[in-house]
């Protein structure tokens, strides 16, 4: 990670989004009154972004599971399934 001030960043921008992009870094811009901001690649946030989603998709699972072992699912058979599709449930 590289760590630049506001300045900096700024009037060297171009070199800035070269690092991030084309060497995978990651920059910290520092700013007044701790306002910061991270500047990474668009690949990077599609990750992060990603790992987010699937994050709370595993969550979601999770708590099913539990409530699952808990005792609160209902059994149903295919043809009960595939009778309740029929009728558009």
């Amino acid at each position: 990670m590289i760590a630049i001030n506001f300045t900096t960043a700024r009037n060297r921008f171009k070199d800035v989004c070269d690092k991030v992009t084309d060497g995978a870094e990651t920059v910290f811009v520092t700013r007044k009154a701790e306002k910061n901001v991270v500047i990474i690649s668009a690949e990077r946030y599609n990750e992060l972004e990603k790992a987010e989603r699937n994050a709370a998709y595993l969550k979601k699972l999770e708590r099913g599971l539990a409530q699952f072992h808990a005792g609160h699912g209902i059994v149903k058979t295919m043809e009960e399934l595939e009778a309740m599709e029929e009728d558009g449930v």
